[in-house]
């Protein structure tokens, strides 16, 4: 998420929130999350919230503001976040190449997957990880220990219900016994169709047998006889990709999917007379540059399936990256790949610290007169 998609547009995702947050309170089928997520986003920096007076104590300018939501499905909400999560986690990564990969179902298992969305999106992660660690072991391969960031993510550009996972992976890992840091062999870490194939064997077998143990919940009409055989009728493909060269253009490329909502507001395009426009990725280009056009309820309905359990971590670390390991193999990565780790300067700071630190602005600064400090007053909620 970009500095531009945080600033105020002519139409947001709220506004259209707020239009139809009282019809959707009436609705059952949605979950405590999703009503949360609705009163949060409809309510988020306007006068339902409490807020703040800020004063300078120079020059007396003034400047009233209300609070924000801080929901993790707010799409103003994360700007802030995004932009110190980077900045940490490059002191965190180990230096040099890394691999982007994109672990995807197929369509025919979504209705299953969303009735069970701890559990499904719990099992993606598992056997994702499972599958690259198991080829990454193979002496053909990589022949190594690796570690990965992994980031859920469950829409596609149109809103529809897309579950995959982003991971982003060292272009190498460490040997079995340790004592050594072993690159990967030519331009790719695992080969992309065997990860495929051991990825759908892993995943398949994995979820049948929650089926077996009667752990998931079964949509009605969903047809589970014979379900083995139509996933394996299916290519399930992972999509790989190098990012860059160094750690930071790695993490600049993760960076637009960590703290990301299912859509931005710079993308709406128009909300009138019941319809949402809004812009969606061109196949072809990469670029946000086509349209569509839905009715306002259906553009909210399918925000909504992105709302995640609560309590549920979208962002997981595997492997030498994962925190249980990040002592000692770290260090012992560090001191094999011979290369300076990159120490954050925003590290153990409070989000005011580290965002002055980031924006290079300080912001008690009085925007008026450049000199005095803002002085705030809390006000109560005029709701």
């Amino acid at each position: 998420m970009g500095q531009t998609e945080n600033k105020r547009q002519a139409v947001e995702l709220a506004d259209i929130m707020r239009a139809y947050a009282a019809g959707l309170k009436q609705n059952r089928n949605l979950c405590p999350e999703q009503h949360k997520a609705i009163e949060d986003i409809s309510s988020c920096r306007t006068s339902k919230r409490k807020g703040h007076l800020s004063v300078c104590n120079k020059c007396a300018y003034r400047e009233q503001s209300y609070n924000s939501c801080r929901n993790r499905h707010c799409n103003k909400c994360q700007y802030q976040k995004q932009t110190i999560w980077v900045e940490n986690l490059k002191g965190r990564l180990l230096p040099g190449k890394y691999f982007h990969l994109v672990f995807t179902l197929p369509d025919c298992l979504n209705r299953l997957i969303y009735r069970n969305q701890q559990l499904c999106y719990s099992l993606l992660f598992a056997q994702a990880w499972s599958s690259l660690q198991a080829l990454c072991a193979n002496p053909r391969f990589l022949g190594a220990q690796p570690g990965a960031v992994a980031v859920l993510h469950t829409w596609s550009s149109t809103l529809v219900y897309h579950p995959h996972v982003h991971m982003l992976v060292p272009a190498g890992g460490l040997s079995e016994d340790g004592m050594e840091w072993v690159k990967a062999k030519n331009k790719f870490l695992v080969p992309v169709k065997a990860l495929s194939r051991v990825f759908r064997a892993r995943f398949c077998e994995a979820l049948l047998k929650l089926l077996r143990s009667g752990s998931l919940n079964i949509p009605e009409g969903f047809q589970t006889e014979g379900l083995k055989q139509k996933l394996y009728a299916k290519n399930w493909v992972v999509y790989a990709k190098k990012t860059g060269k160094t750690a930071s253009r790695a993490l600049e490329y993760l960076g637009r999917y960590t703290h990301r909502v299912a859509i931005s507001n710079n993308r709406i395009c128009s909300f009138n007379q019941g319809k949402v426009c809004f812009r969606y990725k061109d196949s072809k280009t990469g670029r946000y540059t086509r349209e569509m056009e839905l009715e306002a309820e259906t553009f909210v309905k399918r925000f909504l399936l992105h709302i995640l359990p609560s309590g549920f971590y979208k962002i997981r670390y595997f492997g030498i990256l994962a925190s249980a390991n990040a002592a000692a193999q770290k260090e012992q990565c560090l001191a094999l790949i011979d290369k300076d780790q990159y120490l954050s300067p925003v590290e153990g700071l409070n989000a005011y610290q580290a965002f002055q630190i980031l924006s290079g602005k300080d912001p008690w600064r009085c925007k008026q007169c450049g000199e005095g400090i803002m002085k705030v007053y809390p006000i109560s909620n005029s709701a």
